[in-house]
């Protein structure tokens, strides 16, 4: 550019309220604010506007002053943001970092010292209960930290909160004082208000809360996270922790009544269409327990270990589906479904049932009390002969002796099966038991190969519902073959249990039984 004079440099100084239009190049100093500004000069001059232009300090808002736009130059060239390249969008940077919001924009630290609590409700209340605007509500962000609260966070409705990964991102329940709140954080309606007075004021009862990426961690004696009256929430790579041991959730210990997660539900606002997935249940008595009327919840790809059990639901809780979850380090059951329309699908149990260090199994890994629940696709490590599914009503804890994984649909229940191997030249041996009790009727699908010799049937049993020895039981062995394998087959009772026993002539060598039970009542 051209040099059109040089002479001294002109200023003013004064209040920035009292700043006046500045002659071309002329400074303005301000000094109540230390801003500095330069007179634009005349539009004659080439100026673009009359005016001044304020020169960046340390003490200039950037904010305000800088535009933003968008350009995604890494592609090779600016993005056309308006109608016309000519006519591009510009927003303030100031605008532009308010898409944003971080809980430390409110005043938390995360640094695993300093009381958030104030401040995570400060920030939720802020974004999600102050005006009733779809505008106002976006994602808080939770940099990785452990954000020490003294008190229940209080979720509302419509929040959506975001951490940088389970166990990065932490919010961690340490009271300050002997009173322990019930639970490290739960919903609440549209304004922060919880339990009766959920939905008072003519608030929106919690429904749309989507949760990810963080862990929320509670000293002993307090719930983890209470789901409360919700619709249409989810949670994605959520870890829940509490602080039992090992030995702390054996059975055989007192069992505080601790949960992962609970759920309540009223009469008008029940728990339904609720997502976790991909997330951690830990170190609690129970990992998910409801106790009042659900629809829809579903648990998936997630894990379960160091509990008393695992799933519990009891009273009008149902419509529960626990797909592709893993269990291990559960004492007792994995999964108690007490009311009908529950699935249990294409679970992986491990150490489960066992009180974690007992050699032999003490309860089911899975308890149906009710008609109408699903097994189908679960898979155990328990041994076949231990005995998995205790099905369609537990009357004891003692684990049946027959059976491996099951595929169950209410009262009908049938096993995927196992092999026997059937010792030559024997007398009344036993193959299997079942527990009649609740099941007086079933059949036993087999083939039996001895040799080149196959035998395929189906034994059906219907037996008295004790050991009565007035009644005979009805027992049938309806079977086809290819040549006489040698194999008879009756039944025996003992009290409720019902045993399949085998006889063998003298063939000189043994055989082989594949046996699937099933229950028809």
């Amino acid at each position: 550019m051209a040099i059109i004079q040089i002479s001294r440099i002109t200023n003013r100084k004064g209040l920035t309220e009292n700043l006046p239009q500045l002659a071309g190049a002329e400074f303005g100093w301000c000094t109540d604010s230390r801003r500095l500004f330069i007179g634009n000069g005349t539009l004659q001059a080439g100026a673009p506007v009359i005016g001044n232009t304020e020169i960046l300090t340390e003490f200039s808002d950037i904010t305000v002053l800088a535009n933003y736009t968008y350009s995604d130059i890494v592609v090779g060239y600016a993005a056309q943001t308006g109608p016309t390249p000519s006519d591009p969008v510009v927003r303030s940077v100031q605008a532009k970092l308010d898409d944003f919001a971080s809980v430390r924009d409110f005043g938390a630290t995360g640094d695993g010292v300093t009381d958030d609590t104030a401040a995570i409700n400060r920030a939720m209340f802020q974004l999600y209960c102050r005006e009733n605007n779809t505008q106002t509500r976006r994602a808080l962000y939770f940099p990785a930290g452990t954000y020490l609260v003294t008190d229940t966070i209080i979720i509302p409705t419509y929040a959506k909160l975001v951490g940088e990964g389970a166990d990065c991102s932490i919010i961690s329940l340490e009271p300050a004082d002997s009173s322990l709140p019930a639970f490290v954080a739960r919903y609440g309606d549209s304004l922060q208000q919880t339990g009766a007075n959920i939905g008072v004021g003519g608030a929106t009862a919690p429904r749309n809360i989507e949760i990810s990426a963080m862990t929320f961690q509670s000293p002993q004696g307090s719930d983890v996270f209470l789901v409360e009256e919700a619709r249409q929430c989810w949670f994605e790579s959520v870890n829940f922790v509490g602080a039992l041991t090992t030995t702390e959730v054996e059975d055989s210990m007192p069992m505080p009544d601790i949960a992962a997660v609970r759920f309540a539900s009223t009469v008008s606002n029940v728990c339904q269409d609720v997502v976790l997935e991909r997330c951690g249940f830990y170190r609690c008595a129970q990992g998910v327990r409801a106790d009042q009327a659900t629809r829809g919840i579903t648990i998936s790809n997630s894990g379960f270990g160091i509990l008393n059990q695992g799933i519990v639901t009891s009273g009008a809780a149902r419509g529960f589906r626990a797909v592709h979850n893993q269990f291990d380090l559960v004492a007792a059951e994995a999964i108690v479904y007490d009311a009908p329309l529950n699935v249990s699908g294409y679970n992986a149990f491990f150490n489960v049932g066992n009180s974690i260090l007992n050699p032999t199994p003490t309860h089911p890994v899975i308890r149906f009390g009710s008609d109408n629940n699903v097994s189908v696709g679960d898979q155990f490590e328990r041994s076949e002969a231990a005995g998995l599914i205790q099905a369609p009503v537990l009357i004891t804890a003692t684990v049946p002796a027959q059976g491996s994984s099951r595929n169950q649909l209410g009262r009908y229940a049938r096993e995927i099966g196992r092999t026997y191997t059937l010792a030559n030249d024997a007398t009344d041996q036993l193959i299997l038991s079942v527990d009649i009790s609740q099941v007086p009727a079933f059949d036993v699908y087999y083939t039996i190969t001895r040799g080149a010799d196959r035998r395929t049937g189906t034994v059906r049993v219907t037996a008295s519902p004790n050991d009565d020895s007035t009644t005979t039981d009805t027992f049938s062995d309806d079977y086809v073959e290819t040549d006489d394998t040698g194999i008879t087959l009756s039944v025996s009772q003992s009290s409720s249990t019902v045993s399949l026993i085998y006889s063998s002539t003298d063939l000189g060598t043994g055989a082989e039984m594949f046996a699937s039970v099933c229950n028809l009542a």
